[in-house]
């Protein structure tokens, strides 16, 4: 008879016995080795106890969770138990909306990528696969090679849960290599006969409209690790991307956009963006934007919700600089401006200064390494004494020098709001500097007890 807690394993065999001295010639420990032995037939057997029913169950849906999908039906712990004993190759529509987020999703993203930081995307696993399986997806997407209907059948299993998507290459379509006869009779062709490429990138107008949750949207036209194929073209968008992608961007309801682009592109993407009821943050850092582009951007600041504006290292100057003042002056929505490593000069600067002036909302000013001056820093002076909503203004890498530096700590001497002031490498004198970051460091004393404060009064 076997009790509950004998082993699962009953096969096993008894060793006949040897002749067995009398008791007076054994030792103890020559006594306890001449017992009968138990051999497993079975070499996994071990003294392990019998399983649980349950946990037998469990098993058993965790391996026909293809065949017959329970989940729902099972308590927390349950679920739990399941999601550690899944396989990881299970078909997404399958797992998609039935797997709840946790140890399954953990196990899907380590087993594919080696560097998996959950912090990035609000502690989700879940999340993580999805929006990193879909970039992957994007990012090889071959032009009239690749269907679309691969990427916009995964849109009913990732739009709950996608949120952001980063974008770090598109393909463009693959060169047929032309022989020597057909290269001598393109030239007899009429142009209106040339049949190419239908998109020259992926169309993010079929996608982006579908993904109800997107908040977040980076994009950057170039191929990682081309190799010895490097061509200029694998490098930029086309006029044809920038219509698609206007259009996409239109049919977003919130949206936080970073591209990489021209400034003849970035007018086209602006020109699509005007009146747009949700957009809030557009960061063109990194590009070629001039003048044009710049009093684009202003137009669009007068005509949209924007609260961060990113412009850093382009090419505007003080054409452009005095459209984006302009615009400043009668915008109650941005928050946040970075114009860091422009052209704007002493003209643009005191542009901006003066729009300072008549603006009520702006807590963060970028202004570093854009060759103004003394005049551009009394502006900013004059505006620091009206202002009491700027948070942070940065002027450093420029050439303020000591004038401009002793209208700075004047008035910065009766300022209560700005908490942080940035002026290394300007040329200020040192007692200037002093005193302008005593005054920072007690405003910063008296926002956090400001903050403690609310804290308590919540």
């Amino acid at each position: 008879l076997y009790g509950d807690n004998m082993p699962q394993k009953k096969n096993f065999c008894l060793m006949p016995k040897s002749p067995r001295p009398s008791r007076a010639t054994l030792s103890p420990a020559e006594d306890s080795n001449k017992m009968r032995r138990v051999i497993a037939e079975d070499p996994d057997w071990s003294l392990m106890l019998v399983p649980f029913l349950s946990t037998l169950c469990l098993e058993s849906i965790a391996r026909n969770m293809e065949k017959k999908p329970i989940f729902e039906e099972l308590n927390p712990l349950q679920r739990e138990f399941v999601q550690g004993k899944l396989s990881v190759s299970l078909p997404l529509h399958v797992t998609a909306n039935l797997i709840s987020d946790g140890v399954y999703w953990k196990r899907c993203c380590e087993e594919r990528w080696e560097i998996c930081d959950v912090a990035h995307y609000g502690n989700s696993w879940k999340r993580m696969f999805f929006e990193r399986h879909l970039e992957n997806m994007i990012e090889l997407f071959i032009p009239d090679v690749t269907q679309p209907e691969t990427i916009l059948d995964m849109v009913p299993l990732c739009k709950n849960y996608v949120k952001r998507l980063d974008i770090s290459q598109l393909l463009p379509p693959i060169k047929e290599p032309q022989k020597e006869e057909e290269e001598y009779s393109t030239e007899l062709v009429n142009d209106n006969d040339y049949e190419g490429p239908s998109i020259d990138h992926f169309d993010f107008s079929i996608l982006l409209d579908k993904l109800d949750n997107l908040e977040e949207f980076h994009l950057v036209y170039r191929v990682r690790q081309c190799g010895m194929n490097f061509e200029w073209e694998m490098f930029g968008m086309t006029d044809r991307d920038c219509e698609s992608l206007a259009k996409a961007l239109k049919s977003c309801k919130t949206l936080k956009v970073n591209i990489h682009t021209s400034d003849k592109q970035c007018r086209l993407l602006v020109k699509n963006l005007l009146d747009h009821p949700s957009l809030r943050e557009l960061d063109f850092s990194h590009n070629l934007i001039g003048d044009r582009g710049a009093r684009a951007i202003g137009k669009l600041l007068s005509r949209s919700k924007l609260q961060v504006l990113n412009m850093y290292d382009n090419n505007i100057r003080d054409p452009g600089a005095r459209a984006i003042a302009h615009a400043l002056s009668k915008n109650s929505t941005l928050l946040s401006l970075n114009l860091q490593l422009n052209r704007l000069r002493d003209e643009g600067g005191q542009s901006i200064g003066q729009a300072l002036i008549k603006n009520n909302t702006l807590l963060h000013l970028h202004l570093g390494a854009n060759e103004v001056t003394g005049p551009s820093a009394v502006a900013i002076s004059k505006a620091l004494l009206q202002n009491n909503t700027l948070k942070s203004i940065n002027l450093s890498s420029n050439k303020l020098g000591v004038d401009g530096g002793k209208a700075l700590q004047e008035a910065m001497s009766t300022n209560t709001t700005v908490t942080e002031c940035d002026i290394r490498l300007t040329e200020v004198d040192e007692s200037d500097v002093s005193l302008i970051n005593q005054v920072v460091w007690s405003n910063q004393s008296v926002e956090l007890q400001k903050q403690a404060q609310e804290k308590k009064t919540k």
